[in-house]
């Protein structure tokens, strides 16, 4: 009798087994973590919304009105998404300093995280296209050529075939996308800002954006070799011939000067 109360198990044997399974599979910390990790997000987002709503305040409302309505000072911001305020706001071209034609970009006044405070509050007041992700954005297996031939088809119109921008009607231009970051170009395909129409999934897929990031990254990236020589700013024949107009009738000009004081001395 003594030989099997001895190999008998202790009454908490078991609880403690328990416990230890719980730990290994992770059970012990949601069964004491004050709060799960998606009420941790919902928070997070929750201030994110308000301390972007207090940016919204002080540097949207006086044009955009205090809840995104919009006024005769700037458009209804109600379902514009993330992906405008990203755009906008992170190239400058938001706070606008003065209404025009068309807002240029400048410098950036806010830092990326109020940005993203504010693309939260926006994002809050109606659904709208979201910030793309990394993934999205990068050129990683995209198709070069078609991605120019997407570009010649749907963006060269305005921007030129290779990015470099070009005038527009009443004051209005296509600017320049060298330099600008895929992200940042794959959001004004999305969002179609100012006068620029709008690309969304619907229309030109995530592929084919990528594509075109691919083909600009190509045309005006640092390692883009020029074969033809001196581009003239890839600004087509308009340069091309305001170049032959100059040098090329002032070559025939200076020629003929040349030929003539040659004569005319020829004849004394």
């Amino acid at each position: 009798m003594k030989k099997l109360s001895a190999r008998r198990r202790h009454p908490l044997a078991a609880v403690v087994v328990l416990l230890l399974a719980l730990a290994a599979t992770g059970g012990l910390y949601a069964a004491f973590a004050p709060a799960s990790q998606a009420q941790a997000d919902e928070t997070a987002q929750s201030l994110a919304i308000d301390e972007g709503k207090k940016l919204y305040a002080v540097g949207c409302a006086s044009c955009h009105g205090t809840g995104g309505q919009g006024s005769s000072d700037g458009p209804s911001l109600v379902g514009v998404g993330a992906a405008a305020v990203d755009f906008q706001v992170g190239t400058g071209r938001m706070p606008a300093q003065q209404p025009g034609a068309q807002i240029p970009k400048k410098k950036v006044i806010y830092s990326q995280a109020q940005i993203d405070q504010l693309a939260a509050y926006i994002a809050s007041l109606g659904a709208g296209p979201s910030v793309p992700t990394e993934n999205q954005v990068s050129p990683e297996g995209a198709d070069i050529a078609k991605g120019g031939e997407l570009f010649r088809t749907n963006c060269a119109q305005c921007h030129n075939f290779t990015g470099k921008g070009g005038a527009l009607s009443e004051g209005k231009f296509a600017p320049d996308l060298e330099g600008v970051s895929p992200k940042h170009i794959y959001e004004a395909m999305q969002t179609g800002p100012q006068n620029m129409p709008s690309f969304p999934d619907t229309i030109m897929s995530e592929q084919n954006k990528k594509d075109i990031i691919a083909y600009l990254d190509a045309v005006n990236g640092d390692d883009t070799v020029e074969p033809g020589g001196l581009s003239l700013g890839g600004l087509g024949p308009v340069s091309e011939g305001l170049f032959s107009w100059i040098f090329g009738l002032g070559a025939l000009i200076a020629v003929a000067v040349w030929v003539a004081a040659r004569t005319a001395k020829a004849k004394k």
